[in-house]
């Protein structure tokens, strides 16, 4: 089934939304992520504060998602676009590792930001849970599961696998690192993130097994 095209409104809030999160990452950059205000943020982009509002609830919301916009759409889409015949387990795995990591200049600079500032790791770490809805849909429409429970559940495990491995990657150096309120520490970044994300995705692979099996004739 084709998706209609957005209509003006939503053109215009998509434009919104993305010039509001470009002008947060390009101000962190420039001036430190601690000395951006939610007003400058607006400004840049040519909105009033209380439109900001309208978008982000806060500074880090709108810094992390210059780099995390869209992502979870890619993902359900890139799952949806596996053959029939792959494994459901593999196309989730393989979605989610190249989302994850096929990353250019802009992004690796956005997160250096994020790994020294402990808000905008929580905000990054928060995004994990968009995953769930639209890989929800694709899980729903390739079990053909009409309540979408199992595929539901499905979805939100992998959320959660995915968070657990970005925790762990994002590893602060140190109890005094983990326990800074300033959001300063240094932050160890733990091994290959491909790697953590297949660890963690692994455990969920009987599950997507049982739930492809329960669907064939």
């Amino acid at each position: 089934m084709t998706t209609p095209p957005p209509g003006l409104r939503e053109r215009k809030k998509r434009a919104t939304r993305e010039a509001l999160r470009e002008a947060a990452l390009r101000l962190a950059v420039e001036r430190g992520p601690d000395q951006v205000r939610v007003e400058d943020i607006a400004e840049a982009a040519g909105v009033s504060p209380r439109t900001y509002n309208n978008y982000f609830a806060s500074r880090e919301q709108a810094i992390v998602a210059a780099v995390t916009a869209d992502r979870e759409a890619r993902i359900a889409a890139a799952v949806a676009a596996r053959p029939a015949g792959v494994r459901l387990a593999d196309a989730i795995t393989e979605a989610v590792v190249e989302q994850y990591t096929d990353t250019g200049e802009r992004e690796h600079e956005a997160l250096l930001l994020i790994t020294t500032r402990t808000a905008l790791r929580d905000a990054f770490l928060d995004t994990t849970a968009g995953i769930e809805p639209p890989l929800t849909a694709v899980i729903a429409e390739r079990l053909d599961d009409a309540g979408a429970q199992t595929a539901r559940v499905l979805a939100a495990s992998v959320a959660t696998a995915v968070r657990i491995a970005l925790e762990d990657w994002l590893r602060p150096a140190g109890t005094a690192a983990a326990a800074d309120d300033g959001g300063g520490g240094l932050v160890v970044l733990s091994g290959s993130l491909p790697g953590r994300l297949r660890a963690a995705l692994a455990p969920l692979a009987p599950a997507l097994d049982a739930a492809e099996r329960r669907t064939r004739p």
